[in-house]
């Protein structure tokens, strides 16, 4: 050992009696932006996908999804972040799918969409920084970035999601689910309590009307950037639940 530096930590080699965990973005983040928790996750020995949702439409992300599952060992274990938890809700009915993982997301019933989700709330202050393009793609603008979805980042990490942000086609926020899997799938939620995006009191009720295991993260919106510890526990909890019930099986 040269100067004491002993290196990044080994991945473990992946842990069989562990389902995969598939992660959906939502809207103005993509895949890479979940690199921490998937970093911790591996160190764990869990087999994690994220999927690149296109976010053009719920039935064009459900696809992406479930193509990443059809190549995935099985159980599986679905994680949605914001309007990712209107995907995992349709997708989640695939029989591969053992658990849900909500983020800071929303779990539309049957016959909503993500919009009627938030419905009985005020909307928050960060709908004044939307800006639609021609082809009907909400972007976020740079300040709303700064101060409503990524709040409790450093501003060279707003920064870097500003220039990476993906879009999120309006008409997406519109589409309603035809199944709901949370129905008959045990879920965690993980509670963003200094959310500016999504109200925290929005997410506490959705987290009880799917009858979810809560628990309450110190965040904005983005938690896995600025929490990834905790969003991975979170994670995890669900991963060895899914791990436990095979053993006994």
């Amino acid at each position: 050992m040269r100067g004491g530096h002993t290196g990044p930590p080994e991945r473990k080699p992946c842990d069989l009696s562990a389902p995969t965990v598939v992660i959906a973005h939502g809207a103005w983040a993509d895949a890479t932006s979940w690199r921490e928790v998937i970093a911790r996750l591996q160190l764990k020995a869990v087999n994690v996908v994220a999927v690149q949702n296109p976010l053009s439409s719920l039935a064009d992300d459900v696809d992406a999804v479930a193509r990443v599952m059809n190549h995935q060992s099985w159980p599986v274990v679905l994680v949605g972040h914001g309007y990712g938890g209107t995907v995992i809700t349709q997708a989640g009915n695939d029989p591969r799918v053992a658990a849900l993982v909500y983020v800071a997301a929303f779990a539309p019933d049957i016959g909503q969409s993500t919009t009627d989700t938030a419905n009985a709330y005020p909307p928050t202050a960060c709908v004044a920084g939307f800006e639609i393009d021609a082809g009907g793609f909400l972007y976020l603008s740079q300040t709303a970035i700064l101060e409503h979805l990524a709040q409790d980042l450093p501003a060279a990490e707003n920064h870097v999601l500003a220039a990476t942000q993906q879009p999120i086609r309006a008409s997406a926020l519109l589409d309603r689910v035809t199944q709901a899997a949370w129905r008959d799938r045990p879920c965690w939620y993980a509670v963003a309590d200094e959310d500016r995006m999504i109200p925290p009191a929005l997410q506490r009720g959705i987290a009880g009307r799917i009858h979810a295991k809560a628990f309450v993260l110190c965040s904005g919106h983005v938690p896995f950037l600025s929490r990834p510890k905790e969003t991975t526990d979170v994670i995890l909890a669900a991963v060895d639940f899914v791990r436990g019930r095979r053993r006994v099986v």
